[in-house]
C-alpha cells in the first residue's frame, strides 16, 4: 500500500460516504498531498469549511497510522486540509527504490490478468511509415505498462496480407518489369532495402492507375479475386516472394525498435472465417443486404453503415477484423484485449465493436480500442498513394544523422566504443518520447530541434540524466549504497526525494488510463531535479558522499524503470 492509499484511507474514515479527492498540490509549499473533503462535507454540515479543515485535521492527527508517515497536517485557502511527509518517509522510499531495483513501481493491479495488446499492423507490399512508428511506440509501451502490473501480456501484429492493395502493388511490379526489363528473379538478387523500395514504387503505380484509369481499375479488381483464390502461379510466386520479403524487412525494424511480438495473425487466415460469419448473421438478421452488398447498418445504433460483404462476395476488413477478435481468443483466451491503431478509424471501431456485441459480446465487451493522432512532419501529412510517404526507416536514418551530428559537434561521443550503437538507441529514443510524450489521441509535429535537444522535454534528455548518473557512479568506484532515515537533507535533497516516491503512483495511475505520456511528465520533472542537484550539491570527495551517492543511484534506477516503461533504452556513456 503506498502513502496515498494510507491518506486516503484517514479521510474516508470522515467522509461519510461523499466522494472527494487525494491530490499533490501544483505548488509542493502547500504539502505534498492535499484533500478537499472539508469543501464537500461543508455544505452537507452546514459549517464553515475552514472551520471544519481546522475539526477534521484534529481528527486526523489522532490517526496513528498517518502518525507514522506524516509530519505535519495544515488548513489551506477555504478549505484544503495538506499533508507535509516526514523526512524519515521520504527517505525509507529511497532506500526502498535501492532495494526493489527493477521493480520499483511494480504492482499486482493486473495480476492473474491475460491481455493482448495488437500494434503497430503494417500491410507486406507496402512501405513502413511513420505512423506504424506511431502505433508502435504506444502498443509497446502500453504492453510494458500492463507487464509492469502483473499482467500476462500477449504483443500481437495483425498484417493485412491481402486486399487491394496487394493487387496494386503485384499490378504494378508487372509494369515496371516491362518497362525496366527485369524479372522476379532478377529483383530477388537485390539487396533487402532495394526489393522492397522497388515494391513501394510498384504500389504507388498501382494506386495511382486504379483510381485514374477505368480499365486498369477492373484489371486490379480482377487481379484481387485471383490472389485471394490463389488460381495463377505465377501471381503465387511474386505474391509469396514480395509477402516474404516485406517480413522480413518488418523484423528488421521491430529489432531497432526493441519490439518483439508473441503473436502474429494475417488478413488471409481470417477470409474464410469471415465469410462464414458473414452469411450465419446474415441468416440471423444481424446484417443485411444492400445493393449486391451485405452491410451492417449503424445508422439503427446511432453510427454510421459499413459493408462487411463486398459485391464481389469477398469479406472486407471489418469482417475480418471480427473474424479476427475469435482467433485472438481461441490463440490466448485474453481478459482484455487492446488494439491500438490511429484515430482516423476511431468511427470504423465504433460499428465494429457494436456488430460484435452482437456476434460476440462476451468477446466486444473485454475489447478497448485506443486511437492515436497522426504523427506530422513540417512538409504535412504523409500519403503513400501519392508516394509522398516518409518511412519509418527513413525517419529513424535521417534521426541518427543529426544525433551523430551532435555528438560529434559536442564531443559527446569520443570515449564511446561502439559509438553507432549509442546514436541509434539515443535516436530510437527521440522518436518515440516525441511519440508518447502527449496523450494518445492527440496529433504530434515531430520537431527535430526540439526532439534531438539534449536539454528540456526530450528522449536525449532523459538518457542524458540517466548516463550522468552512472558516469558519477562509476568514478567513484561505490557499488553499495546506504542511506539512513536520520540523515539531515539540504533543500536540494529534499527536492528531489519529494519526487521519487512518487513513481508508484504515477505507473498506477498510467496503467489505469493507458496513458504513457504520464511517465514522460514524471521523468522530465526527476531529471529536471536531478541536474539541480547535480549542479548544487559536490557528490563525491564529501561529508555526505555515500548519501548523495546512494540518491544518484536511486535516480538511475528511476530513470531506467521510466525508460524500459516507454520502450527506450538506457545508454550508460553519451
Amino acid at each position: 500500500m503506498n502513502i496515498k492509499e494510507k491518506i486516503n484511507d484517514a479521510v474516508a474514515e470522515l467522509s461519510l460516504g461523499k466522494e472527494f479527492a487525494v491530490e499533490h498540490p501544483q505548488d509542493e509549499k502547500l504539502g505534498d498531498y492535499s484533500t478537499n473533503i472539508a469543501l464537500v462535507l461543508a455544505s452537507e454540515l452546514k459549517r464553515n469549511p475552514r472551520e471544519l479543515a481546522v475539526d477534521l485535521i484534529g481528527k486526523l492527527q489522532a490517526n496513528k497510522t498517518l502518525a507514522e508517515y506524516v509530519k505535519d497536517i495544515e488548513p489551506a485557502g477555504p478549505g484544503f486540509v495538506n499533508f507535509y511527509l516526514k523526512d524519515e518517509f521520504l527517505l525509507s522510499e529511497v532506500k526502498r527504490v535501492l532495494a526493489e531495483k527493477e521493480y520499483f513501481g511494480s504492482n499486482k493491479a493486473l495480476a492473474d490478468k491475460k491481455v493482448m495488446v495488437e500494434y503497430t499492423d503494417p500491410n507486406p507490399f507496402k512501405l513502413f511509415h511513420i505512423g506504424h512508428l506511431m502505433s508502435n511506440a504506444i502498443g509497446e509501451s502500453l504492453s510494458r505498462l500492463m507487464e509492469f502490473q502483473g499482467a500476462d501480456i500477449r504483443r500481437a501484429n495483425y498484417q493485412g496480407d491481402v486486399g487491394l492493395h496487394v493487387a496494386k502493388c503485384i499490378y504494378g511490379l508487372r509494369e515496371l518489369f516491362a518497362e525496366k526489363n527485369i524479372d522476379i528473379d532478377q529483383l530477388e538478387k537485390m539487396d533487402l532495402e532495394s526489393r522492397v523500395g522497388f515494391m513501394g514504387e510498384a504500389y504507388v503505380r498501382g494506386a495511382k492507375e486504379y483510381e485514374e484509369m477505368e480499365k486498369v481499375k477492373e484489371e486490379i479488381d480482377l487481379l484481387n479475386k485471383i490472389i485471394y483464390k490463389r488460381e495463377d502461379e505465377k501471381v503465387n510466386i511474386v505474391y509469396d516472394l514480395g509477402r516474404e520479403w516485406s517480413m522480413e524487412y518488418f523484423d528488421k525494424i521491430y529489432l531497432k525498435l526493441g519490439t518483439k511480438f508473441d503473436e502474429s495473425f494475417y488478413e488471409s487466415e481470417m477470409s474464410d472465417l469471415s465469410l462464414d460469419l458473414v452469411n450465419e448473421f446474415l441468416k440471423k438478421g444481424v446484417f443485411v443486404k444492400s445493393k449486391g452488398a451485405v452491410v451492417f447498418e449503424g445508422e439503427r445504433y446511432g453510427l454510421h453503415t459499413r459493408v462487411f460483404r463486398n459485391k464481389l462476395g469477398l469479406p472486407t476488413y471489418e469482417a475480418k477484423d471480427l473474424a479476427l477478435m475469435n482467433t485472438k481468443f481461441e490463440r490466448f483466451a485474453y481478459d482484455l484485449s487492446v488494439v491500438v491503431t490511429a484515430n482516423e478509424i476511431n468511427e470504423y471501431f465504433k460499428v465494429l465493436l457494436k456488430a460484435a456485441s452482437l456476434i460476440y459480446p462476451d468477446l466486444a465487451i473485454k475489447t478497448v480500442h485506443v486511437g492515436h493522432g497522426m504523427l506530422r512532419l513540417k512538409n504535412g501529412k504523409m500519403s503513400s498513394r501519392t508516394g509522398q510517404v516518409v518511412t519509418g526507416e527513413s525517419l529513424m536514418e535521417s534521426v541518427s544523422e543529426e544525433i551523430d551530428k551532435k555528438m560529434a559537434e559536442t564531443g559527446r561521443g569520443k570515449d564511446i566504443k561502439d559509438v553507432e550503437r549509442v546514436v541509434t538507441k539515443v535516436a530510437v529514443g527521440a522518436i518515440k518520447y516525441s511519440m508518447l510524450k502527449q496523450s494518445p489521441g492527440k496529433d504530434i509535429l515531430f520537431d527535430f530541434e526540439t526532439s534531438l535537444s539534449f536539454e528540456g522535454d526530450s528522449g536525449p534528455y532523459l538518457q542524458y540524466a540517466y548516463a550522468r548518473a552512472m558516469s558519477v557512479i562509476e568514478k567513484s568506484g561505490k557499488y553499495e549504497f546506504l542511506v539512513k532515515t536520520d540523515t539531515k537533507v539540504s533543500s536540494e535533497e529534499k527536492n528531489l526525494t519529494r519526487w521519487m516516491y512518487r513513481f508508484p503512483e504515477i505507473v498506477e495511475v498510467s496503467g489505469k488510463n493507458l496513458s504513457p505520456n504520464l511517465i514522460c511528465s514524471y521523468l522530465i520533472e526527476l531529471s529536471s531535479r536531478f541536474n539541480l542537484f547535480y549542479a548544487n550539491c559536490k557528490i563525491v570527495g564529501t561529508d555526505k558522499e555515500v548519501f548523495r551517492l546512494a540518491l544518484t543511484k536511486a535516480v538511475s534506477q528511476i530513470l531506467s524503470n521510466g525508460l524500459w516503461l516507454l520502450g527506450i533504452e538506457t545508454v550508460e556513456k553519451m
